[in-house]
C-alpha cells in the first residue's frame, strides 16, 4: 500500500538522505522524497500498522534535519 505525505525538507540533499533513512525502517518496502514537490511516497509492507511506521520514519527524517516537517 503506498501514500502520499506532504512533507518540510530544505535542500535536495536532504530530501535524499531522508528518503535513504526512511527506506531503513522496518515495515517500508520504498520509499520516495521528491525535494521539488516537497512529497513523500512511501509503499509499506503488507500488514505494517501505517502510524507506527511513520512515527518511526518522522524519527529517522529528524536525525537528517532537524525542523524536517511530515503531515501524518
Amino acid at each position: 500500500m503506498a501514500k502520499t505525505y506532504e512533507i518540510e525538507v530544505d535542500c535536495a540533499n536532504c530530501a535524499n538522505l531522508m528518503e535513504e533513512a526512511t527506506k531503513n525502517v522496518d515495515g517500508i518496502k520504498a520509499a520516495t522524497v521528491n525535494f521539488m514537490t516537497q512529497k513523500m511516497i512511501v509503499d509499506f509492507e503488507d500488514g505494517a500498522d501505517e502510524k507506527k511506521v511513520m512515527k518511526a520514519v518522522l524519527k529517522a527524517c529528524k536525525k537528517v534535519e532537524p525542523d524536517c516537517e511530515i503531515e501524518l
